[in-house]
């Protein structure tokens, strides 16, 4: 029996150069997942370091960003904003998946789908998205960081937080 199967061209055939493939696909994963989860843990330093100096954001609505600091800034201004209780405003949760990685050399490019929530406490909402994330990377000193991504929303629901809801964060 004979099967006609496409095979996948873009991986190599050599046993060591997949596994750097492999290694390589497993480091961009993880500078995703890290990214995210500076961003939710309002981790400036992690944040900052997930990028090269020259990086290039689209964050839709939220605008488009060049450079490393300035990307940093909106970070500050956004994520660690305070209310006036000293809280802070904003609360986010990213949840991604499904990436598609092309590794090409120092260069890769990947797509993810992310999950979006986000509780405003000063504007009284909750905001639930889903969203594609373009990007693209570069090793830097031998480290993956994201040297460009695009923010695409797939959908979007805003709704106001009911008057006795509670927002407790744990992070401070």
């Amino acid at each position: 029996m004979t099967h006609d199967t496409d095979q996948d061209t873009s991986q190599p055939t050599d046993l060591a150069a997949r596994l750097a493939w492999l290694e390589d696909l497993e480091a961009i994963r993880t500078l995703k997942h890290r990214y995210l989860q500076a961003a939710d843990g309002k981790d400036m330093e992690t944040f900052r370091a997930s990028f090269v100096e020259d990086a290039v954001c689209d964050y839709g609505p939220l605008g488009r960003f060049e450079g490393r600091e300035a990307l940093v800034e909106m970070f500050a201004a956004v994520a660690l904003k305070r209310a006036e209780d000293g809280s802070y405003a904003v609360w986010d949760m990213h949840h991604a998946g499904h990436p598609v990685i092309t590794v090409d050399g120092d260069e890769a490019t990947g797509t993810w789908s992310l999950r979006f929530r986000q509780v405003d406490t000063v504007g009284r909402s909750e905001t639930v998205s889903g969203i594609a994330y373009d990007d693209t990377y570069r090793r830097v000193d031998g480290e993956w960081r994201i040297a460009t991504s695009a923010v695409r929303m797939l959908w979007g629901m805003v709704r106001p937080l009911p008057d006795d809801a509670l927002v407790m964060g744990g992070i401070e």
